[in-house]
C-alpha cells in the first residue's frame, strides 16, 4: 500500500507534496513566555531545531528550561514548501515534527540543550517514537552553526556508547544543517500549556547522557 509505505521511508522530491508559497499564520507571542514566537530574534541567542517525536512534548521540555527565551512546534527536514498538519502526517512531505529552541548561550550551554535532547526521546527508533508511527515522529536535530553541528555529533557518540551499554540499539537520529522551518498551526503551539491533560507521547530510556553542564 502507498501509504503503508511512505509512512516508514521519505519521498523523493518528485513524489512530495508540493506545498503552498502562504505562511501558516501563528500568535505574535508564546503562549507561556510572552516573548516573540517568530523572528527576529536578539543578535546573542541561538537558534535549533530538534525532533523527538510528537511535538507537544516535545517542546514543554524546553520551555521550562531557564535560558531558553522562546519555543515554537513546527515542520523540517523535508520537501513541501508550508505543509498542513495533515499533509505532514501523510508521509508525503518528508518532515519531521519539530521545535524550534531559541535559547541564550550565557544562561543554558549548548550541552546541556542536547542533553535535554538526547534524554527527552529514545534516539534508536528510526521512523517512530514509541507507539507514534511514521516518519513524522523520526530522530532529528538540525543545527544552525559549525559549532553546534560539532556539539550535536559530539554529545551524540558519546551517548550513542552509554545507550550500546544499557542494551539499546544504533542512534538513528537524522543529524544535518538547518534548513527552513515551517511553523505549525497556532493550536499547536504550547498546545500542552492550553491543554494539561493532553497527549504526550514523549519518553526516554532512562540512561543519562554524559554531558557536563557548562555555559
Amino acid at each position: 500500500m502507498f501509504f503503508a509505505r511512505t509512512k516508514q521511508s521519505l519521498p523523493t522530491p518528485e513524489d512530495a507534496l508540493q506545498g503552498r508559497d502562504t505562511e501558516i499564520r501563528v500568535p505574535s507571542s508564546h503562549y507561556v513566555l510572552d516573548t516573540p514566537l517568530k523572528p527576529p530574534f536578539p543578535d546573542h541567542l541561538e537558534q535549533i531545531v530538534v525532533g523527538m517525536g510528537c511535538f507537544w512534548g516535545a517542546e514543554r521540555i524546553f520551555w521550562q528550561a531557564p535560558g531558553v527565551y522562546t519555543t515554537a512546534v513546527g515542520y523540517a527536514g523535508g520537501v513541501t514548501k508550508n505543509p498542513t498538519y495533515e499533509e505532514t502526517c501523510s508521509g508525503r512531505t518528508g518532515h519531521t515534527e519539530a521545535v524550534l529552541v531559541v535559547f541564550d548561550p550565557a544562561t543554558i550551554s549548548r550541552e546541556e540543550i542536547l542533553r535535554m535532547f538526547w534524554e527527552g526521546h529514545n534516539p534508536t527508533q528510526g521512523m517512530r517514537q514509541g507507539n507514534d508511527v511514521g516518519t513524522q515522529y523520526r530522530s532529528a536535530v538540525y543545527a544552525s552553526s559549525p559549532e553546534q553541528l560539532e556539539a550535536v555529533e559530539r554529545t551524540r557518540d558519546a551517548y550513542a556508547a552509554k545507550l550500546r551499554e544499557a542494551g539499546h540499539g544504533d542512534i538513528t537520529t537524522e543529524v544535518a544543517e538547518a534548513g527552513p522551518f515551517y511553523y505549525a498551526e497556532e493550536y499547536h503551539q504550547q498546545y500542552l500549556a492550553k491543554n494539561p491533560n493532553g497527549y504526550c507521547g514523549i519518553g526516554g530510556t532512562g540512561v543519562s547522557c554524559p554531558i557536563g553542564v557548562s555555559t
